[in-house]
Order: structure tokens, then sequence, then C-alpha cells
């Protein structure tokens, strides 16, 4: 899609079809040369929001493209929308662009007849021109690079291996400044990463760790990076405690979280930030099969702690573990682990946000605005001391669920595990099991959502 700007309304653009917004009422009429559908959505420019905001413009989107319209001219101002002036201008049109681009994303890869797509050029009439076209810029980027995350957590699990991931981890992550390193079984034991090793022993495609290392630092700078660990199971079986059919079904997307590391380090890279920004991504098959651990297992993870594997499916924070403390080597002054985690989450909080967990209030409270101001929603659960006890186990260090099958807080569970691996770095949790697949209002394709992508950009851009 081409995303342009002019200043004034020309002969030539009032010919296409166009949008106009109804202060008088809530329709939203979208206008072409042979077909007008008028749409009852929240129009009116006094009561747009960012999240508003959101919706509307892929709203906008949709409708054209059913209604075969291949062009747009859409007359807009950031200052028409006061509920959105807490953030900047650049901001306004970033995410204006952004959301075109996720509204006409559509997974076809697989599908012998390609759906035509109608939207091809979008112009926007606006007295902020410069300002647009820089918003516009990021916006295109961060979009294109969100939709790259949902091509991979689309893609099937036979086709997306963990060679698959890193495959795609080095196609999408060849750019200046960025390095794709991929560490193979023999590194992997030599690094003694007994939870990585663990989970994907029972595989016949065996366990990689991706390491993407983007510095676009000027010369001679010395910063302290960010860490992004991404879990990358490519499916998960559930192990030799088997999931239930229907619940496997979208066990590709398990490798959710390591996909969002795999764009937004792209995005990163592709934004020219002048950050320091490392991906990690422990990916394995998390399969069934005569080498695959048992319940009752023990594991010894690569910080030396003993790990009773008291059920397979609880393999994401197995790898995880791995991953937070080979993190600990950069000496970052954030590490940030992105997991489809626990059902658990969807229990807590539904289907429209991300759960964040940390010990750290304010960088708790941080997430959670950089959640509102890029569109991937964040809500907390608490990480007290108080649920360390539940982390016991009778024959190991720790155990992987709760020794009394966990019935409760299983979010808060998977979290405080992990916990036990991070010492005492400023580190928070992400489990998007949540948002691994989209909601009707989200007014997306079906499948993955690619958050949170834009909150990881956000977060290498502003902390």
């Amino acid at each position: 899609m081409k995303i342009t700007t002019i200043k004034k309304l020309t002969a030539k653009e009032k010919a296409l079809a166009k949008i106009r917004f109804v202060e008088k009422g809530p329709e939203l009429c979208v206008v072409g040369e042979k077909k007008e559908t008028e749409l009852t959505v929240v129009a009116k420019k006094a009561k747009v929001d960012a999240r508003v905001l959101r919706t509307l413009i892929r709203h906008i989107a949709q409708t054209a493209h059913r209604n075969h319209i291949q062009k747009l001219v859409i007359e807009l101002d950031s200052t028409a929308f006061p509920k959105c002036k807490e953030y900047s201008a650049e901001w306004f049109w970033s995410t204006v662009a952004e959301n075109l681009i996720l509204a006409e994303y559509e997974h076809i890869q697989y599908k012998s007849k390609k759906p035509k797509k109608y939207l091809k050029e979008v112009i926007f009439v606006t007295t902020e021109e410069a300002v647009a076209k820089k918003g516009i810029t990021r916006g295109t980027i961060v979009g294109e690079y969100t939709n790259v995350c949902r091509d991979i957590a689309n893609t099937p699990g036979g086709d997306m291996t963990p060679q698959g991931l890193a495959n795609a981890a080095k196609r999408h992550c060849k750019l200046p400044k960025t390095k794709v390193t991929v560490l193979n079984l023999p590194a992997i034991k030599k690094l003694k990463m007994g939870g990585l090793l663990g989970v994907g022993q029972g595989a016949k495609d065996k366990p990689k760790f991706i390491v993407i290392e983007y510095n676009g630092l000027p010369k001679g700078k010395k910063e302290k990076p960010t860490v992004f660990v991404g879990k990358g199971i490519t499916f998960d079986t559930g192990g030799l405690q088997l999931k239930p059919g229907m619940a496997m079904y979208e066990m590709h997307m398990d490798m959710s979280g390591g996909a969002a590391v795999i764009g937004a380090l792209g995005a990163i890279a592709k934004l020219k930030l002048k950050k320091h920004v490392i991906g990690l991504i422990p990916a394995a098959e998390n399969a069934v099969g005569e080498n695959a651990i048992r319940p009752g297992d023990v594991l010894t993870m690569m910080n030396g702690k003993t790990v009773e594997v008291l059920h397979t499916d609880a393999e994401g924070r197995l790898v995880l573990a791995d991953a937070l403390h080979f993190a600990k080597r950069y000496e970052p002054k954030l590490i940030v682990d992105i997991a489809t985690l626990t059902g658990a989450a969807l229990s807590a909080v539904g289907q429209h946000a991300n759960v964040v967990l940390t010990k750290d209030r304010a960088l708790e409270d941080t997430l959670r605005g950089l959640g509102e101001e890029s569109g991937d929603y964040t809500f907390p659960l608490p990480l007290w001391n108080e649920y360390t006890q539940y982390t016991k186990s009778i024959h190991a260090d720790i155990a992987n669920i709760p020794v009394d099958g966990g019935r409760y807080g299983g979010t808060i569970n998977g979290a405080t595990f992990l916990s036990h691996f991070v010492d005492k770095m400023k580190w928070a949790h992400i489990d998007m099991a949540p948002r691994m697949t989209s909601v009707p209002s989200d007014k997306l394709a079906k499948g993955a959502t690619g958050e949170p992508t834009r909150l990881l950009i956000k977060i290498a851009e502003k902390y």
C-alpha cells in the first residue's frame, strides 16, 4: 500500500474515493465512484482517543477493501482529535500508517488462489505535511515488521521448524549494524542449556539458540543494551502430557514471542535507532517421541539449578530460563521476555491485553504506559515473594509447576519460576498468550496479531 500526503485537494484527487467525518452523528461514509456504504462507528472527532483511532483507521481500510476501492483520499489533521493530544503529531501519523498496513494484512501463503487486494493507495490531505511524512515513514516500517511477525507466527509448524525460525531471523534481520548468530546442538550442549536441550530432545528437528544483535550507537559510545528474550517453541504438543486435540491446532504459534523479537529487531535496525538491542530466541519443538522428557525427569539448567519437570506442557519456562541466564552476560540495563506462556493468562484478563509481571513497580508503570502509546496493551499481575513457595520441588531445587498441580495463579507461577534465573537484573515478563490471535473487535485478519512487536520497538526507542 502506498501512503502519501498533499497539502491541498486537487481536481484529480476529488475524483477518487473519499473519507469524510460526519460530526452530527456517528456515521462514517466511505464514498466510491460506484458504491457508497454507511457504517455505524464512532467518528466524532472529539470522541476519538488513541484506542478508537487505531480501530477506526483499520475499519476505513477494511471497508475500502470490501467495496473494491483502490484509492482513498482523506482530509486529516492531528489537531482535530483533542483526545489524542497527549501524544505528538508524529505519533498520530505513525499510528495512522501502521494501522492501515496492519488492516490490509492477510496470511495467504498457502492459498492456491490468492485473493485480490483492492486498496492500493491512500492520500492524506493535511496542513501537517512535514510531520505527517516523518510519522508515516516510521509507521510504515513498524506496520510492515509487525506483519513480518504475523507471517512467521502464522506459518505451520511443519515449515516453521527451529531451523526455519533461525532462517527467518537471518532473512528479516539482514540489515546494517545487525548480526544474527545461530547456535546449533553442539554449542547448546557446550553451554549446558539443560532446559532447551530437555524440551527439544524428543523432536526430529533439533533445537537452535538464535542471537540477534543490533548496535546503532554512535562510534565510541558505550551503553548497556536492552535484551528481548522470545519464546521459540515452534510447535507444542504438550509433550508426553499431551494437549487435548482442539487445544493443539494453533500451537505452531507458540513461537509468537520469538517472532515478535525478530519483527522488533528488524524494525529497530530499519529505523536506525541509536540504541544497542539484543534479541535471544531459544527455539525448539515440544514433541512426543521415544526421546521426549518424562514427567519427573530432572534437568540441570545453564545456571546450575536443577528443575524437576512435573508437567511436560510447562515447557516454555524451561527454554526461557536458559535464555534469561544467557542474557546476563551482556550486563543489560533491561531484560524483557515475551512468551505465550500460560492459558491462565486468558482466564485472568480475557483476550484484550498482554499480562506484564515484574517486581519493579516503576518498570511496570512504564510498560503499561508504552503499551497504551504503542497499541500493544498490557495489564499487571503481582509477582510477590509470597508466590516463591509454589516453585519448591521435592527432588530438585525447583519444579516447573507447583507440586500440588497448581490450580491457582498459573500465570504468576510461570513468572515466579522465571524469576529464579534473573537474579537482581531489571526484568519484566510479558505473557502474551491472550493476544496470540486476533478477536473480531481488533479489526484484523484472523490469526496472529503480531503483538507485542510494537511495544518492543517503543521500549527500544524510549527506555
